[in-house]
């Protein structure tokens, strides 16, 4: 819990640096260099215990099947959603779910396919996504086990959540989350330019 509010904490600082500073930040790649820096460090964690990483992997098959379900689930929830917007059809629902929390990239498709309007709606969705994860992660461990978080993570779980994943769930689950958000990361821009073409 004590991760979450202060992750809760850095965004809601950003926020307000970002609102109330004219921060300049095109020439500064600091968000590359953090990941960069997170992906060495987790390296470093899988490295150390490969025995142990092999074992689980082989033991559970299951793990392999998560990426497929997270994107069943999340593509049945956007199904669902179709009902309630009325202003959407199922084709631009579905496409927006697809996303999978990868919103720099699922947004820029759906806006140049589809215009603004609905890239913006990608883009909040998505992000609403990766921060629900992040602040959510304990919470869904506790009531749903140590593979819901890894679910609500999407393709963020080989990045940004990881740590959070890490932290909450223990390192026993960090290749199973790098392998999910990896192969959900590539299935985002097939799965968003597929479902545009459902009316």
């Amino acid at each position: 819990m004590k991760s979450s509010l202060l992750i809760l904490i850095f965004f809601v600082a950003g926020l307000l640096v970002g609102h109330f500073e004219s921060v300049d930040l095109s020439n500064m790649p600091l968000s590359i260099i953090v990941l960069c820096l997170l992906m060495f460090f987790v390296g470093i964690s899988i490295g150390k215990q490969p025995d142990k990483i092999r074992q689980m992997l082989g033991k559970n098959i299951r793990f392999f099947f998560l990426p497929l379900m997270t994107i069943s689930g999340t593509l049945f929830g956007a199904f669902l959603s179709s009902f309630l917007l009325q202003k959407w059809n199922l084709g631009e629902c579905l496409a927006t779910g697809s996303g999978l929390g990868y919103y720099s990239l699922s947004s820029v498709i759906i806006s140049e396919i589809k215009g603004p309007e609905l890239g913006a709606i990608a883009l909040l969705s998505n992000v609403f996504r990766e921060i629900i994860a992040l602040l959510g992660a304990p919470l869904f461990k506790n009531v749903f086990g140590p593979l819901a978080p890894i679910a609500c993570g999407g393709a963020t779980t080989a990045d940004t959540t990881l740590p959070v994943i890490m932290n909450v769930c223990g390192t026993d689950y960090t290749a199973v989350s790098v392998f999910h958000g990896i192969l959900c990361d590539f299935s985002v821009p097939f799965l968003v330019t597929a479902m545009l073409l459902i009316n």
